[in-house]
């Protein structure tokens, strides 16, 4: 399947009382937000929280996404440092149906253009029948995609290297490769980005915003007046006051308690966080189970 242009969501992980992965809670809540909105879904990557979550979990999430009826609208961020369980994730994947992935280089150790290239390219040869979209998010991963290295590897694997998630914000403005998908990673970046030509956004805050989200790209390709992109930009600058996945979990629990765990060591926001963030939302008409475009 090809990556299509839209509104994603950064997808949230569901987490039982003992830390473990609600598996059919996570997957239903990915489906509900292809139903409010969304062209796609991430499940994984840093929203979430795979990064904290086993190998072992992830291979049920896996198993589990193959038997939903959204599999085709699914890509996998596969949230892990390790090579080898990258490639291995990969091809569970691929087993199941599934061949779209969001792959962020290796954190924690400082790298080249070199090294992340070679990162790619192994991955590549290994799993010649993905679709990658690389994930450029210097904030957690301390490496920066410069446009030299995109631009070599689309063009030296073009029917694996797809596409690109912007979340440091160096790239979506300026790079140009032909058939290639280019999606920032905030609400804020999106009118201006399909403007430039982007294909839309990969965003955690599309937990809670994906309605309001997929108006304003609809009225942008129907080419429509703009009157939810103003809106839309203010509730995503309220949440990036916070760490957003504990901004995402703190919003959702007053709409379901199923959302009110986080893996340590991240955490809820604290009361007094909470209720700032609730404040800020309600002068913005903006409530958990009304968060639509109306």
């Amino acid at each position: 399947m090809s990556i299509k242009k839209g509104i994603y969501a950064a997808t949230m992980t569901v987490i039982n009382k003992d830390l473990t992965v609600n598996v059919d809670a996570t997957i239903k809540h990915a489906e509900k937000l292809i139903q409010q909105g969304c062209h796609a879904t991430v499940i994984g990557g840093s929203t979430g929280m795979m990064q904290l979550i086993s190998s072992n979990e992830k291979r049920k999430l896996i198993d589990n996404i193959a038997i939903s009826k959204f599999k085709d609208d699914f890509v996998f961020g596969t949230g892990t440092n390790s090579l080898s369980e990258n490639v291995e994730l990969m091809k569970r994947c691929l087993k199941n149906g599934i061949d779209r992935f969001l792959i962020m280089p290796s954190a924690y150790y400082k790298y080249n253009d070199e090294g992340v290239y070679n990162y790619y390219k192994n991955i590549v040869q290994q799993v010649p029948e993905s679709k990658i979209i690389l994930y450029n998010f210097e904030k957690l991963s301390g490496y920066k995609f410069s446009i030299n290295l995109v631009e070599k590897l689309a063009k030296e694997f073009p029917k694996q290297i797809v596409g690109v998630k912007d979340s440091t914000y160096n790239l979506y403005e300026t790079i140009k490769i032909p058939n290639f998908m280019i999606f920032p990673g905030s609400e804020t970046k999106l009118l201006k980005g399909l403007e430039l030509g982007c294909s839309g956004i990969i965003s955690a805050i599309c937990n809670v915003t994906a309605p309001l989200a997929r108006k304003v790209f609809d009225d942008f390709m129907n080419k429509k007046k703009q009157t939810f992109n103003e809106r839309l930009c203010s509730i995503r600058k309220v949440f990036d006051k916070y760490n957003l996945i504990s901004g995402v979990h703190t919003f959702l629990s007053f709409e379901d308690e199923k959302y009110n765990i986080v893996l340590p060591p991240l955490s809820l926001l604290s009361k007094k966080e909470e209720k700032q963030l609730m404040t800020e939302l309600k002068t913005l008409d903006f409530f958990p189970q009304k968060n639509i475009a109306a």
